[in-house]
């Protein structure tokens, strides 16, 4: 069936609106509308050829055709939009690596398979010693190149390196965060101990953050992960009975102090962000014309 006998008994655009269209001044939804009727109305395409010069109907068919092309939001992207996200934040987020559902399944897994072996020795030591890396894991695998598919596009995209970072920091903080959370409430029996790991993973978070802007996105968490693991080590040799000290109140509080210490040089050091990605772009460009 031919489009003029196909649409002989709908609705047609009305000159007006065709030549509003053909200005670029038709405002939406109007335009939505008349984008989507132009695509299967022949009579109305060439209504449109007259009344439009050629610059402008060609501009008009660029701008459907980027309508059409562009990509269609995913779930979690939608739903960032629809509660206030801006569309760039929310494209940014829903890039991110670490909060793909693989990612994510690992980190439950692992915190079950810790609440299990603490209800199995009766001490929630080794939740406590875990719990404070996996959000500094995570923050970490979110801005390393090699694991991030949009890397390039966030190099080069209009926005300060401090703020690229802080947006999906915090989103990967909400999420690492939220999961401990649930773990921590299998966890019942040990009351308010069970939360030891929230100040620790916030200071050691930090930490890594503020030492990324010197050492990198790799050395940087792999150095203050270590470190931990090695304060840990001694903590334990050195204390018979009792509380490990990291997790006491004395230990809380210098997790606090570290924490805030952390944050403000991390502020401190913002430019270095930028910085950073301006080399790797550089980097990135004087590789691929080498080869």
């Amino acid at each position: 069936m031919k489009d003029d006998e196909r649409d002989s008994a709908g609705w047609h655009a009305d000159a007006d609106d065709l030549r509003a269209y053909a200005r670029g001044e038709l405002q939406a939804p109007r335009l939505w509308s008349v984008d989507t009727h132009l695509v299967a109305c022949a009579p109305c395409r060439r209504a449109l050829a007259e009344v439009a010069d050629p610059v402008a109907l060609e501009t008009g068919w660029e701008r459907l055709d980027a309508e059409l092309d562009a990509p269609r939001p995913g779930v979690f992207e939608a739903l960032l939009i629809r509660f206030g996200v801006a569309d760039h934040t929310a494209r940014l987020l829903a890039a991110t690596p670490v909060l793909r559902a693989s990612w994510l399944g690992s980190v439950l897994l692992v915190l079950a398979m810790t609440v299990i072996s603490v209800y199995a020795e009766d001490s929630p030591a080794l939740f406590l010693a875990l719990a404070p890396l996996l959000p500094l894991a995570g923050v970490a695998l979110s801005y390393t190149p090699a694991l991030d598919p949009t890397y390039e596009l966030t190099v080069v995209s209009p926005l300060h390196g401090f703020r690229l970072l802080m947006i999906r920091t915090v989103a990967v903080l909400t999420a690492s965060l939220g999961l401990n959370g649930l773990a921590t409430l299998a966890l019942p029996a040990y009351g308010l101990h069970a939360m030891a790991w929230l100040l620790p993973a916030l200071a050691l978070t930090a930490t890594g953050l503020a030492l990324t802007a010197r050492l990198g996105p790799v050395l940087a968490p792999a150095l203050v992960s270590g470190g931990w693991v090695a304060l840990l080590v001694v903590a334990k040799l050195t204390t018979t009975h009792g509380t490990l000290p990291p997790f006491t109140g004395a230990g809380q509080g210098v997790a606090a102090v570290v924490a805030a210490v952390a944050a403000a040089l991390l502020h401190r050091l913002r430019d270095r962000f930028d910085a950073s990605r301006a080399h790797d772009l550089f980097t990135d460009f004087t590789h691929r014309s080498a080869s």
